[in-house]
């Protein structure tokens, strides 16, 4: 369920400021008019430039209530705190990240297992790229906040998920080390790119070109995988032929 539809419900993690539930969360009095909404939409959005600018320790209500051009008080008629605003800024950035593409439906025949890494590394990289800023931010603060983290948490499982079933596909047509445990090889080489994604374009370790980082990324995925790339133009046919049968495949 998208952010903006949860922000009804009850934290399932200890309230940091705010007022609590019966249940330990925070409850959120959600508009329902559509002027609530669009007004609701606008703290969002104000936070999420607040919090890029300043980071959260600095962040102050004042200031997203101003960025949203609303009277300070408006903002507690959506939100109880900075906190709980942060939570939903966090929880739509995670889906942008995972958000699908044209392309995630079954893997296509013209497209070699290679390529398919690099187009993943490379939309992963580019969406952290473009919200560096607030990802800086997330990664910071879901140190401490269980919410927060749980959010990323989620993301890594998402990428997770998605690698295990690709190295499992690979193992099936033949062209990945079959001794490797796919979810622990996923989760492993997941965390690679995330943590250089952090370490370059957050912390500022190192300079990379951007196409370069994608790449290296995705020979160091292949190298772990075992991958036989000069198998790629058989699996190829084979899955052609299976998608249009023994007499166009020729």
């Amino acid at each position: 369920m998208p952010a903006h539809e949860r922000a009804g419900t009850v934290s399932p993690v200890p309230n940091v400021g705010g007022t609590k539930s019966e249940t330990g969360g925070v409850a959120s009095s959600a508009p329902r008019s559509r002027k609530g909404e669009r007004t609701r939409a606008r703290l969002v959005e104000a936070a999420k430039r607040v919090f890029e600018r300043d980071g959260f320790l600095e962040a102050r209500i004042v200031d997203i209530a101003e960025a949203a051009d609303l009277a300070p008080g408006s903002f507690y008629h959506y939100f109880e705190s900075k906190e709980q605003i942060f939570r939903e800024v966090a929880e739509m950035q995670e889906e942008r990240l995972t958000a699908p593409s044209d392309d995630d439906g079954e893997p296509r025949v013209d497209v070699s297992p290679m390529d398919r890494i690099r187009i993943a590394n490379r939309r992963y990289l580019a969406r952290y790229r473009d919200e560096a800023a607030l990802m800086g931010v997330i990664e910071q603060v879901s140190r401490y906040d269980e919410h927060v983290n749980a959010a990323r948490m989620s993301t890594m499982k998402h990428f997770a998920e998605r690698g295990e079933r690709a190295i499992r596909r690979m193992q099936r047509d033949g062209i990945v080390d079959a001794r490797l445990q796919p979810a622990m090889a996923a989760d492993a080489l997941g965390a690679m790119v995330a943590r250089l994604a952090e370490l370059w374009l957050v912390q500022g370790y190192r300079e990379y070109d951007f196409e370069d980082a994608v790449e290296q990324l995705s020979i160091l995925w292949a190298n772990a995988l075992g991958l036989k790339e000069e198998a790629a133009p058989k699996l190829r046919a084979r899955r052609k032929s299976a998608v249009l049968g023994p007499e166009t495949s020729t």
